[in-house]
């Protein structure tokens, strides 16, 4: 940032200019940190927000398991909820298995729910067949 230099201005006037001018300069400083706390408080209740839909969609999962697994979290919001790893089921041979949801690679904002079709069981995909995963939940890291 490159300073302008000082208006011309006389006695007094320069006095309250250089007054004015540190003042600014102090609450540029102020507003830095206060934005700075807010940032920080805000990202805490978006963690805590994300953490709540994670374990509001697992109880929903463990209380009505044939309900619709639609909506549901985005990876986003499972990763930054603290839920890394999504527990399946194959429909076919109720093999389960887990998958960490950072290691996937698809889009952040892909929604928990939308990777039941994309995740296949090994074994049946040997088989030549790719049924749908059951979702059963989101998970901490152990």
């Amino acid at each position: 940032m490159t300073r302008r230099p000082p208006p011309l201005l006389s006695g007094g006037d320069r006095k309250a200019y250089t007054k004015e001018l540190a003042k600014s300069e102090a609450m540029t400083v102020i507003f830095a940190e206060r934005s700075a706390e807010r940032r920080a408080q805000g990202e805490a209740l978006i963690r805590e927000a994300d953490d709540l839909l994670c374990q509001s969609w697992n109880e929903r999962r463990w209380s009505k398991p044939a309900a619709p697994v639609d909506p549901s979290p985005m990876i986003t919001q499972a990763l930054n909820g603290g839920y890394p790893i999504l527990e399946l089921e194959c429909s076919r041979c109720h093999n389960a298995r887990t998958v960490d949801l950072a290691e996937l690679r698809r889009p952040p904002t892909t929604f928990v729910h939308d990777l039941a079709s994309r995740l296949v069981c090994s074994k049946c995909q040997k088989a030549g067949k790719r049924p749908a995963a059951t979702l059963k939940q989101l998970a901490r890291r152990k």
